[in-house]
């Protein structure tokens, strides 16, 4: 057990850092600037200690921290509103508790050090009586390193550990700590999110990643078993997940005066450009007038969803050029082209789940999503047509490079269900497949992305490359994680691939080897549909990983996304592809 009222250890702070404490900041928080956080490297390992106000102040630096997920026998998740005394990020909402472990043994501890830490700021920050908590009833879940910067003086610089624990709890504030605390459930935690921005008040920019990276994973399950994942994910600069009213200076690449340059991640390049894009996507497919053929051809985009290809194409213009509002409209009619395609996709597979709600032939009815898919498609180079900004120089190969994805995706889709009737299907087929109907899109993306903005010819040859390499790993992951996830983490039952009789680089990979018990048992499972029975699946999918077809799938995928990290080393200057790279590694990262 934690002792909670174990003297901390502190650093002397220099004079100038005592004279700036000494203005009018809160006493209590002063005091605690002199606490010995623990210093880190990229890989958290130990460097030693700082005062909490060195880590903290102008540049910073990286140090560990820990992020505790408090969920009640409800079911719900305890977030709390930082003290408006608070010296950095007051007033902004954030998870239950989010401190740091201090450099003493018991809090340096590899792991149980963050643990330990968090029973002390547990009853410091929420007065909970620790007393019965145990470092054994907290899990690690995962850690990511970020930085966001609240102004030019302040910054949050961390290597963060993100612990989870179900315990019931009665709450005794700290005021100068926490001014507000708020009990959220999974079903209403989109809806508090929207009213906390609505009153104009902020949530953390950790959070934010948290809630995008780790917390669809935690809240709590009947089987009560929650994965570490050992891998350290790389958010880069957060700071743009703030709003603008809450930040000096710019919210795209970091403000780090004097310190190693570390770049804007994906995740919040994504919300940066989200609302711009969904705003046109909306407007787009509004336009009907017949209200069911609107709804459903909305009902996918309602479901939310990263919108990861939509801002693709101005993350990459950012990274290799110029950004161009006009690929907000790109963006846009590729997200509503993709979402055609699904909705077709869904049709022809006779898939009922996607996104985790109804597919749209199960929400509305079969000629309804072959009418709203036909629509989608027009739609989408309507967008294009109406765009004030795409360059009259660029729109002639800006439309027939997504023409041509549209018709390499169709194509694509068609060799996948060639496939379902044949018994041998060679690897060169699978790839090309794949290239058709997912690769396709997101050299889409890269090509356009870099075309306007202002790239030279050899950056664009070089984005196309980046692209196809990104989707063929992204596809060759998706099979996998077909095979290794459940259903409610997919949104669609797990397995599925194998029971539609889908001919995914592991099957065609199993149906080469020679005959075994293991084979004859992906074999039963193969093609028997939703009837298949929930044993002779499991099995299949066990079959699979004891030929070594899982394995090989995966060093395929792994291939793929070294030659994608390759395309990122060859471009010229100085451009910020810490997006980019967390993009190559964003599928990989979910199986780490």
């Amino acid at each position: 057990m934690a002792d909670v009222n174990a003297e901390v250890p502190t650093i002397d702070i220099e004079m100038d850092g005592v004279e700036l404490l000494n203005s009018s900041l809160d006493v209590e928080q002063v005091k605690m600037m002199s606490e010995a956080v623990i210093l880190v490297n990229k890989d958290d390992v130990i460097i030693g200690p700082a005062s909490k106000l060195s880590a903290h102040k102008a540049k910073g630096s990286l140090h560990r921290a820990f992020s505790v997920l408090l969920f009640n026998s409800k079911g719900e998740l305890l977030l709390q509103r930082r003290a408006l005394d608070k010296i950095t990020f007051p007033g902004i909402w954030a998870n239950s508790c989010c401190s740091h472990p201090l450099h003493f043994a018991e809090e340096m501890d590899a792991s149980t050090g963050t643990h330990v830490a968090a029973i002390r700021k547990l009853n410091q920050e929420l007065g909970i009586d620790t007393t019965k908590i145990l470092t054994s009833d907290f899990a690690t879940v995962g850690r990511f390193h970020y930085m966001a910067r609240m102004n030019d003086e302040w910054v949050e610089h961390e290597l963060d550990h993100v612990i989870r624990i179900d315990v019931d709890v009665e709450l005794n504030l700290n005021p100068n700590e926490v001014c507000e605390v708020a009990w959220v459930s999974r079903d209403g935690f989109a809806a508090w999110c929207a009213e906390i921005e609505d009153r104009g008040e902020v949530i953390a920019p950790w959070f934010k990643f948290i809630c995008q990276q780790f917390l669809p994973a935690c809240w709590p399950n009947d089987s009560k078993e929650y994965i570490y994942h050992p891998d350290i994910h790389r958010a880069g600069d957060v700071t743009a997940m703030l709003t603008p009213d809450t930040t000096s200076g710019d919210q795209g690449q970091s403000a780090n005066p004097g310190g190693d340059f570390i770049g804007e991640g994906l995740s919040s390049a994504i919300l940066r450009h989200k609302g711009e894009v969904e705003s046109r996507i909306i407007s787009a497919l509004s336009k009907s007038s017949q209200p069911r053929l609107r709804d459903a051809m909305m009902h996918l985009i309602d479901g939310g969803g990263k919108r990861m290809r939509a801002t693709l194409p101005i993350i990459v213009s950012e990274a290799v050029g110029l950004a161009n509002d006009c690929l907000y409209d790109v963006g846009a009619a590729i997200e509503i082209i993709h979402n055609f395609t699904l909705v077709h996709d869904d049709i022809m597979d006779d898939d009922e789940i996607r996104r985790g709600r109804p597919a749209v032939h199960v929400a509305y009815d079969l000629p309804t999503a072959i009418n709203a898919g036909d629509a989608m498609l027009a739609v989408g180079f309507e967008v294009l047509a109406l765009s004030d900004n795409i360059p009259s120089s660029h729109l002639r190969e800006v439309v027939l490079t997504i023409s041509d994805m549209v018709r390499r995706v169709a194509e694509g889709q068609q060799l996948d269900i060639s496939f379902e009737d044949r018994k041998t299907v060679a690897e060169s087929e699978y790839i090309e497949m794949i290239e058709g109907k997912t690769a396709v899109m997101f050299r889409t993306c890269g090509r356009i992305g870099s075309l306007l903005s202002n790239a030279s010819e050899d950056v664009v040859e070089i984005m196309t490359e980046w692209g196809l390499n990104v989707g063929l790993c992204f596809q060759l992951m998706d099979d996998l994680i077909d095979v290794l996830s459940d259903s409610k983490t997919l949104g669609k039952p797990a397995g599925s691939d194998l029971a539609q009789g889908k001919r995914t680089l592991m099957v065609i990979h199993a149906l080469e080897q020679s005959d075994s018990p293991s084979k004859r048992d992906v074999l039963a499972a193969l093609g028997k549909g939703e009837e298949v029975d929930a044993e002779i699946l499991a099995k299949g999918l066990a079959g699979l990983h004891e030929i070594g077809s899982v394995a090989y799938a995966r060093e395929r995928a792994e291939e793929y996304h070294s030659m994608a990290h390759a395309c990122l080393n060859k471009l010229p200057g100085d451009g910020d592809l810490t997006a980019l790279r967390e993009l190559t590694d964003f599928q990989l990262m979910r199986l780490s």
